[in-house]
């Protein structure tokens, strides 16, 4: 690890320890399943999602990865305690061709970007060094760990080292791998994403993020898919297309509220470990 990476991460185990000291002692829910769709999803993976636990998620193509990072925080917010701090740790590479994560698009799908701590390291070895860390934090509320590639660092000894991290803190891991290839591994579930079509709102605004997801790998039953289903950022769930579709005709007024995102009074808009 470089000196760069020295410094970022001695950082990040600074904050981390900071946010832990001021939690509040409680695990965060895990064990528990938590539903994604009420429905052929949530019946697939046994009535829920686990918290708890590592999950991973694919890009369908490299065209996704922007799709899979939106499913991705959606699902950490599904899965995290209200208002506790989420840690994003990226690898250089998936920036690179991915792009920046932005406020205004993290706000347009629910989160306050103040409760994101953003952590950008350059080789695969330090990111899941530091996914380990900070998993281990119960202060936290989930952490996605994105790597770029299939890179050698990450292997079943790596990935069973986040989730025995997540299943002793009880912080949800979520494992965001754009430009991968599905292959043999640790996690509790393992998805294939891919952008979907919205359906447009009254007025033909723009209709609310769309996913197709596939469940590629369960632990405990077998694959299943594809889904397609929309994300109800007011909510903080995901609904089957013709759901949110139907509630919108019957209900015009239940239009997403999408605001731009703004810094909390003496906070910043972003926090970085280092």
């Amino acid at each position: 690890m470089g000196t760069a990476g020295r410094v970022t991460v001695d950082a990040l185990r600074r904050q981390v320890a900071a946010i832990e000291r001021a939690g509040d002692g409680t695990r965060p829910l895990a064990g528990r399943r938590l539903p994604v769709d009420h429905g052929p999803v949530d019946a697939a993976i046994g009535g829920g999602l686990a918290a708890g636990v590592l999950h991973e998620i694919l890009p369908a193509a490299v065209a996704d990865s922007a799709a899979a990072g939106g499913f991705a925080l959606a699902l950490s917010l599904c899965l995290a305690p209200a208002e506790r701090p989420l840690v994003w740790i990226r690898a250089a590479a998936a920036v690179r061709e991915s792009g920046e994560l932005h406020p205004d698009g993290l706000a347009a799908l629910g989160l306050d970007p103040a409760r994101l701590i953003l952590v950008r390291l350059g080789d695969a070895a330090s990111i899941l060094r530091a996914g380990v860390e900070v998993a281990r934090c119960a202060a936290l509320g989930a952490v996605i760990v994105e790597l770029y590639g299939d890179p050698k660092a990450l292997d079943l000894t790596s990935e069973r080292r986040l989730m025995l991290a997540a299943e002793q803190s009880g912080v949800s891991v979520i494992l965001l791998r754009p430009g991968a290839k599905a292959a043999p591994g640790g996690a509790e579930t393992r998805w294939r994403l891919a952008s979907g079509q919205t359906q447009p709102l009254p007025m033909n605004a723009p209709g609310r993020p769309a996913f197709d997801l596939t469940l590629l790998r369960h632990r405990h039953g077998p694959p299943g898919g594809p889904w397609r289903l929309e994300w109800n950022r007011d909510a903080k769930r995901f609904e089957p297309l013709h759901f949110a579709t139907e509630t919108l005709r019957r209900d015009p007024d239940a239009l997403p509220r999408v605001e731009p995102a703004a810094p909390a009074a003496g906070r910043a808009l972003w926090r970085h470990a280092g």
